[in-house]
């Protein structure tokens, strides 16, 4: 057969599931074509072949192309002054009283036009890709207006492009309530659920919908309302879910038929049994975990034993998670929930493709899926939980091309 490239000379890590660990194959070879996987296997076992261009990796171990399936990478402003206090011992609440917190944020991303936001989220994607990312969610919900809102997505879908990485767009209107709507709660879920969402899709900004369901945040109620609409315009939805306190946020997202529910420090048994029942991956968030300082840790074992599928992201923002190395994420993930190295990396990969609505496209090596890789300099597949803050990265393919190279 005819094909684009072959590569040879290296070890597969496949995270096919149900074999060797990692779904390894010690001396493997892919042939690519067309931007996709058209053969898979040992070296020795390669088929005929004709190909055009040939890639011998010295032996190094070879990956799917990692998924950051949490992020918030469009924004403007830094809140690292609000870190510096309340280090100092400031309360949070002082901070968002005098104006700071998700509102400080807000003003910063509504003031940034479309190049400055794209300037600052193409330097957060360096690090992320510079961590083997090849496929990024983006949410929205800095801006909590219309022109806002839509501006942050249409950033988002032009880093595909420009970042040289597959991006996966949320909607997040419903994650804070804005101050000029602080007296008029119900107005602003009108205004988010009737006009700017059906406003977003109509432009073909969204691949999924998002919402944050807390006490701090949004009801139950008026989050399956968007929900409702959501399915309503043919859109998946995920959730911020049971971070806070046991909201009954996992048995919401399980009612919607969610690709998956996030953080879910504090989801109770009954809740983790609706997330295996409805197949809703757990998205868990050390980050965020590590940066609050928290100590309610997620239902790892619980997770485990009713078959829950648990993948790992960054969720990079400026306030509670500012991390922009999805390995960091991994390796914290390890240490702080213990997870193994395998679902560490199962969860950035097949799982985080579940949690994406995409595992038919990239997540494993196999035939069929995008030529998405991540090739490494490690003598094994455990070290991308292990090093903290080494450049394991020797190159990144994307579509077969490739995309980065150290």
């Amino acid at each position: 057969m005819k094909v684009d490239c072959l590569i040879t000379d290296c070890r597969l890590a496949t995270m096919v599931p149900g074999g060797e660990p990692y779904g390894a194959i010690d001396d493997g070879a892919i042939l690519i074509r067309d931007g996709q996987i058209v053969w898979v296997g040992p070296r020795a076992d390669l088929p005929e072949h004709e190909a055009a261009h040939t890639d011998r990796l010295g032996g190094r171990w070879v990956t799917p192309g990692l998924i950051d399936c949490h992020t918030h990478l469009v924004f403007a402003g830094d809140r690292s002054a609000e870190y510096e206090r309340r280090l100092t011992g400031v309360p949070y609440a002082q901070i968002a009283r005098e104006g700071g917190g998700i509102a400080s944020t807000v003003r910063a991303t509504r003031a940034a036009d479309a190049a400055t936001l794209t300037t600052h989220a193409l330097d957060r994607l360096k690090a992320l890709t510079a961590s083997g990312v090849t496929t990024v969610e983006i949410k929205s919900g800095y801006g909590l207006d219309a022109e806002s809102e839509l501006r942050m997505l249409r950033v988002a879908r032009g880093l595909e492009q420009a970042g040289g990485v597959r991006v996966r767009t949320t909607f997040l209107g419903l994650h804070a309530i804005p101050p000029e709507f602080a007296d008029r709660r119900a107005a602003y879920v009108d205004l988010m659920v009737d006009q700017v969402l059906p406003a977003a899709h109509a432009e073909g900004l969204v691949d999924a919908v998002d919402a944050y369901l807390e006490p701090i945040a949004f009801t139950g109620e008026e989050v399956s309302r968007l929900f409702d609409k959501a399915r309503a315009l043919g859109l998946p939805v995920k959730l911020h879910a049971d971070q806070l306190g046991d909201g009954g946020g996992a048995a919401l997202a399980a009612r919607h038929h969610a690709l998956s529910a996030d953080h879910v420090e504090y989801v109770s048994d009954e809740g983790v049994q609706a997330m295996a029942e409805a197949g809703v991956v757990a998205v868990l968030l050390p980050g965020a975990f590590v940066m609050l300082d928290e100590t309610q840790l997620p239902p790892v074992q619980a997770f485990r034993d009713a078959g829950v599928a648990m993948a790992v992201a960054t969720d990079c923002n400026p306030g509670t998670s500012p991390m922009a190395s999805l390995t960091l994420g991994m390796a914290l993930a390890c240490m702080k929930f213990r997870l193994t190295p395998e679902e560490a990396l199962a969860g950035t990969t097949r799982h985080a493709a579940r949690a994406l609505g995409i595992a038919d496209q990239v997540g494993t090596l196999e035939t069929g899926k995008a030529a998405d890789l991540a090739v490494w300099d490690i003598n094994g597949p455990g070290e991308l939980s292990y090093w903290l803050g080494k450049p394991l990265l020797n190159r990144r393919y994307l579509g077969g091309k490739l995309a980065t190279r150290d």
